[in-house]
């Protein structure tokens, strides 16, 4: 198993949201079968904290990951920085009773899982949620630091996955909960999101945009295909484009909307989110009527790709709301 990387800050990372909805969706489902199989009971603050291997890794940290943050220390017993570490994060494991759990994996027993995470030095700190990989932190970290992570990452996995953790009992027997369910099941539009991403990859935009289309068309609410819809129209929108010509443009003509609306598109596949946010709320300010409205509903599709739970996008909400009223 490969894991796959997430930012949990800085620019936009289309790849990133594609997977973070892909894990999101999966993840719903994966709980609502270990509800329906009776899942869901409390576990013993013991369970928080779990030495997991290369051939327990599947079920003890990525099905986990459904129910849970995990957080896996990577830790050798010759590295003294992690004789340091390790207590702390098994401290704070307890102490956050159930908001995540704490895997801890010895490489030099499981170098394979040390080589797939790309670990070049120990002590080394991922995260798994809903499937997803992201480093923490490499070395050794303050405890506040360590803190600040944490918060972050409970908030990340609890707004964008709907994970709140375990429910921890002081009373419930150690190990005895059931398996969550697997993280692979089938639904029933995966073919057609599977062939949306396909074409992606392969830079077939407008086949993405009709096969993401297609799964609308029959499923209005399908929340992985609006993203994946809006994703794709926005790659297809700056495809063949000149990248110099349009800054020019821009910059020539402050107060034309499609001018300023194509920029705005090109900033945000670069990773500049506050500048396209920027520009077309700057732009509704300077617009009227029907050019105002088509600025407002670009901006609002571009808050889609980033994400409502992204500060940037709440911060910029407020600013049009201000330019608007």
């Amino acid at each position: 198993m490969q894991p796959r990387n997430m930012s949990m800050s800085g620019v936009v990372d289309l790849a990133a949201v594609k997977a973070a909805q892909e894990a999101k969706s999966k993840a719903e489902q994966a709980r609502a079968e270990t509800a329906r199989q009776g899942g869901g009971g409390a576990v013993s603050p013991t369970d928080l904290v779990i030495d997991v291997d290369e051939a327990g890794f599947e079920l003890d940290v990525l099905q986990r990951s459904t129910e849970v943050p995990v957080v896996i220390d990577f830790w050798a017993e010759w590295c003294e920085p992690c004789k340091q570490l390790s207590p702390v994060l098994e401290r704070l494991a307890v102490e956050y009773n159930g908001r995540f759990v704490l895997a801890k994996v010895d490489v030099d027993a499981n170098q394979m899982l040390m080589q797939q995470f790309g670990i070049q030095g120990i002590p080394a700190v991922f995260a798994v949620v809903a499937g997803q990989a992201l480093p923490l932190f490499q070395g050794a970290a303050g405890e506040q630091q360590i803190r600040q992570t944490l918060d972050q990452l409970v908030q990340v996995a609890e707004q964008r996955f709907g994970l709140t953790g375990l429910v921890v009992d002081a009373d419930a027997e150690p190990g005895d909960r059931p398996a969550p369910a697997p993280l692979d099941p089938v639904g029933p539009y995966d073919a057609l999101l599977e062939a949306a991403v396909q074409a992606l990859d392969a830079g077939d935009l407008a086949g993405a945009v009709q096969a993401y289309k297609n799964v609308l068309s029959d499923d209005p609410g399908n929340m992985e295909a609006k993203l994946g819809l809006v994703q794709a129209e926005l790659l297809q929108r700056v495809q063949g484009v000149d990248p110099q010509q349009v800054r020019k443009d821009a910059a020539e003509k402050p107060g034309d909307p499609t001018a300023q609306i194509i920029a705005a598109d090109l900033d945000l596949v670069g990773g500049h989110v506050e500048d396209a946010f920027g520009r077309l709320i700057e732009t509704v300010g300077r617009t009227a009527g029907d050019d105002r409205d088509a600025v407002r509903l670009r901006l609002l599709e571009l808050f889609e790709v980033v994400g409502a739970d992204d500060p940037r996008v709440a911060l910029a909400r407020r600013a049009l709301a201000r330019a608007l009223f």
